[in-house]
This record gives C-alpha cells, structure tokens and sequence, in this order.
C-alpha cells in the first residue's frame, strides 16, 4: 500500500494536542517501510489528560464525533489513543475498517503465549476500569496487577524525566514483586516514557501505540 492509497487515523481522546503529536510520531516510525501514512486529530472537548471514570466516559461521545469529522475513503484503519479505549466500541459499529483501541491492543499483546502480565501507569483513579479492560480482552489468572506512580499523572506529565523514573520503578516492582513476565505502560502520553524504558528493560515492555499498529497491519494482511 502507498501513502497516497490511504492513510490511519490516530485519535487522541485528551485534548492535549502535543500528546496528539507524539502518538503521530510513534507511529510514524512503527509503520515505516509500509507506505501507510499517518494522520492525527485531537478531540474538542473533555481534558488534557483522562485521570478518571467520569472524563472516561465523557470522552466516548466526543472520541465518536471527531472520528466521524475526520474519516474519509481514504482511512484504511482508526487507532483511539487513550488506554481506556473510549469510542471503540460504538465505532466499530460504524464502520468496517479496523478500530484499534491501545488499550485492548496492548493487553492482547501482553498476555501472547500465555504469560503473566501487568500494568505500569499513573492513572490511579482509572485501576478499576482498567482492570476491566484487563479482564474483557484476556484469560483469567494471568494478570499479576497494576502498579500505580506515586506521584500523580498530571504533574508527571509536567515532568517528563520524573515520569520516566516513576514508570521504571513501577515496571521494576511489576516483574520482581509480581511475577510479571512483560508489562504494559498504561497510557497514550506515556508513550514516550514506555520507548525508553523498553529499550533499557530486560523485561518485555508493552508500548500501547506500536501494539495497536501491529493489530492493524495483522488485519490489513489476513
């Protein structure tokens, strides 16, 4: 496929256009050599970042409506770039191109071959919503929990070497204390954390945005 055949549509469901940036760029360079090219576009309303329930699922009407804006004939696929996957479901509905959600994409990624999995992330008042994510997309008895960042997700992402650190250290406590044998970063704007700590780590690290790519090309090619 050439980049003037079609193009994926990635969705930021925070209204930071700067994360919205930085998911373009993690594609970009997961997808190179494909041809596919890649087109960002940032929710109208709800937060910065999505820290809890409420803005959850606030977010899914409005994730709904800017992909509906933005598709075209030529979105060959739709990635929704938050970890609590917003929209996806009711877009699946819509359309009969792949919807990706970094939520899903990254648990199924994780708890491949059977091993045990768990989380690293700073989105403490999403752990229940993110355990049913976990729950919904793999077996039972795999999942080794999530470990939270002490400090909380809006001053760390203020902070990007804290953020760094915090995740690093949640990932270390994952796979010694827990038993993890890979472990997702939890979050879209954690991406850039979740490059570097997988390129040091001597565990697995599930990075959400390239799971989804590989989801979407394992459709594009079956």
């Amino acid at each position: 496929m050439r980049a003037d055949d079609g193009h994926l549509l990635i969705v930021n469901p925070n209204t930071n256009a700067a994360t919205t940036r930085l998911l373009e760029t993690v594609a970009r360079q997961q997808l190179e050599g494909t041809h596919l090219a890649v087109r960002g576009v940032t929710v109208d309303e709800g937060p910065r970042m999505i820290v809890e329930p409420a803005a959850l699922d606030a977010s899914v009407s409005y994730v709904v409506e800017r992909t509906r804006r933005a598709v075209t004939e030529q979105t060959r696929g739709v990635i929704v770039g938050a970890i609590g996957d917003p929209g996806v479901d009711e877009l699946r509905r819509l359309y009969d191109i792949p919807v990706i959600g970094i939520g899903e994409a990254s648990v199924r990624a994780a708890a491949e071959g059977g091993r045990r999995f768990g989380m690293a992330t700073s989105t403490g008042l999403l752990s229940l919503r993110l355990e049913q994510l976990v729950a919904r997309h793999s077996a039972a008895g795999r999942f080794t929990g999530i470990r939270f960042t002490p400090t909380l997700a809006d001053d760390l992402a203020a902070d990007p070497e804290q953020q760094f650190v915090e995740l690093q250290r949640a990932v270390h406590d994952s796979a010694v204390f827990d038993g993890a044998e890979a472990v997702i970063i939890g979050g879209g704007p954690l991406s850039e954390s979740a490059r570097r700590i997988a390129a040091a780590s001597s565990v697995p690290i599930i990075e959400p945005v390239p799971s989804a790519i590989a989801r979407l090309l394992a459709y594009s090619a079956a």
